[in-house]
């Protein structure tokens, strides 16, 4: 994996590049920009390498660095590091998976690099399965959630399930983390693949990945386990059985 950073203070960049190479030592760097001309100047030139990762920070010698993605409008996946958090949501309009506070935490780092991976292998994987097909639909495939004052993009592959709690709705992580969404139930329906979720009750829309096991209680009654457990017994609606079996059997 190739990757540049942009940051204009050399004790930070330097600190990050040892914090990088400490995580993944097989990770390549391209080398260290501390302005937005030289960055561009980089990515310009058709016989630079071009990196698969780009940590940037906002405030460079020369300028803002989102120039350097409006600029080129940079289909490179970003870190975003950064002393300060206003710009939590420009940022994840951007093409970032991900905004870390400096001093840069290696367990947030790490967990970053994680994430990147995971997101590239899947997209990698979607690729292959496009090439197969003429036309595919295109459905919703990230969500943007906020906690506090930070904000989060999820991949549709990292959500275990989508729940109404209080009267809102919450989608729950593989991790067991949970974030309020703005979309109804009905509408989630509507904008995600059908072939990944399904709505087995009122209050549950759940990924297909999720399902833990299964049991007949009677005949008209399942019950699921999901991963992560929800803290109430899952059962599916009686009128959804037949379609949840024919679902799962596609």
């Amino acid at each position: 994996m190739n990757i540049l950073i942009v940051e204009d203070e050399e004790l930070s960049a330097e600190r990050l590049s040892k914090l990088i190479s400490s995580i993944d030592p097989s990770i390549h760097l391209l080398g260290i920009f501390p302005s937005v001309f030289q960055t561009i100047s980089y990515l310009e030139d058709e016989l630079s390498i071009r990196p698969d990762l780009i940590f940037l920070d906002i405030h460079l010698e020369d300028g803002d660095g989102f120039r350097i993605a409006e600029r080129l409008d940079l289909s490179v996946p970003i870190i975003f590091t950064t002393a300060f958090d206003d710009y939590l949501l420009k940022a994840f309009k951007t093409n970032s998976i991900d905004y870390l506070l400096k001093p840069v935490n290696a367990l947030e780092l790490q967990a970053s690099l994680i994430k990147f991976k995971r997101l590239a292998s899947t997209e990698t994987s979607q690729a292959d399965d496009t090439t197969q097909t003429h036309s595919v639909e295109k459905y919703k495939d990230r969500f943007l959630c906020s906690a506090a004052s930070r904000f989060f993009t999820f991949k549709i592959q990292e959500i275990a399930y989508f729940t109404i709690e209080e009267r809102s709705t919450f989608l729950r992580l593989f991790d067991g983390r949970h974030f309020a969404v703005e979309y109804s139930l009905d509408r989630l329906m509507q904008i995600i693949d059908p072939g990944l979720f399904f709505r087995i009750n009122r209050t549950l829309l759940i990924s297909i990945h999720a399902i833990a096991g299964m049991q007949a209680i009677s005949a008209g009654k399942l019950k699921v386990e999901l991963s992560p457990s929800t803290s109430r017994d899952v059962y599916v609606s009686t009128e959804r059985i037949s379609e949840f079996k024919n679902w799962l059997g596609k």
